[in-house]
């Protein structure tokens, strides 16, 4: 067991303030809040705890001299990237992050995007601000393929509301393995520019990690189908933004939904905006009602585990960036 009121800093965005749900852990941990790199290096010392829920942060790097006591740093997003600094990689401090909170509406804003370039929803709302009535046909999406490229707990959500609809899904993994009820066949990412072609839809689930970043470029673009869509969900990094606005200026690729960004905000003389057809979001494709409690709470589960010196959930395999698939 631990001391009775271990010390936990939470490092937020600026102008945060304590997370939805945190305050219950007052009567059993002393909670102390950083929003940047000079209070975090302030209340580092003596904690036990890091609870980041700021997944752009660069002020570990700069604050982590003053780690003097950590044993536990959690990430309140599936993505760590941000979190695994050298120090934190090469140590023994377990990492853990919110796998399983967002997975289903992930998958449900990928599903929505694609009925949405099937059914044409953006031509629809043109016509209608145009008041012009145009009877014309759509795309079924029934028998549509679909390559998830990131099969973990994410991927495997999309595929498997993907397959609900009648898709024909498979996966990207590091490596290939059979496929199973959820993939029809999952390839090796060192095999993704030989299978693109056979896709019409591509879905980027994967994390950010040495190994994903610009891995869309150029001549991923042009291995797709002229006829294909991209949908990124994953980290903006995972594609070469450039490449992408030439890709789809080109017509190598027919359209993208982007819900994250290399650069965000996106600035708004960025040209994918005035593109007709590309769908933006701003990094918000599985924030639902009342997510912020819901990763509080996550994170107070485990800090009971933690207090009783039981085996963490969602423990980051610190080398490849994200949590092995059971």
């Amino acid at each position: 067991m631990t001391e009775a009121r271990p010390k936990i800093v939470v490092l937020t965005a600026p102008g945060e303030g304590v997370p939805e749900g945190m305050h219950t852990l007052d009567a059993v941990a002393e909670l102390q809040v950083a929003d940047d790199a000079e209070r975090l290096r302030a209340t580092l010392p003596g904690a036990r705890v890091l609870c980041v829920t700021d997944f752009r942060t660069e002020a570990l790097a700069e604050a982590w001299p003053a780690a003097d006591a950590l044993e536990w740093i959690h990430a309140t997003s599936a993505g760590v990237d941000a979190l695994l600094i050298p120090e934190v990689r090469d140590s023994d401090i377990p990492v853990t992050n919110a796998r399983g909170i967002f997975d289903r509406c992930i998958a449900e804003y990928v599903l929505g995007q694609i009925i949405a370039f099937c059914k044409d929803f953006a031509g629809n709302w043109q016509l209608k601000q145009a008041h012009q009535w145009q009877h014309r046909e759509t795309e079924p999406v029934a028998g549509r393929s679909v390559l998830v490229v990131g099969a973990g707990s994410i991927g495997r959500q999309i595929a498997h509301l993907c397959g609900a609809v009648g898709m024909n899904p498979d996966g990207v993994g590091r490596r290939a393995r059979p496929g199973d009820d959820d993939f029809g066949a999952i390839y090796a990412q060192a095999d993704l520019i030989s299978v693109l072609p056979d896709y019409d839809f591509v879905v980027i689930a994967a994390p950010l990690t040495a190994d994903t970043e610009g891995l869309f470029g150029e001549a991923e673009f042009r291995a797709m189908q002229p006829g294909a869509r991209l949908i990124n969900i994953g980290r903006g990094p995972i594609v070469k933004t450039d490449a992408l606005v030439d890709a789809l200026r080109d017509g190598a690729i027919d359209g993208a939904a982007l819900d994250v960004f290399e650069q965000e905000p996106l600035p708004p003389e960025h040209p994918l905006w005035a593109l007709p057809n590309v769908h933006i979001s701003s990094h918000m494709a599985g924030d639902f009602i009342g997510w912020k409690t819901a990763l509080s709470q996550q994170f107070i589960d485990n800090f009971e585990r933690w207090r009783a010196g039981e085996t963490l959930n969602n423990t980051v395999d610190k080398a490849h960036g994200f949590v092995p698939s059971t």
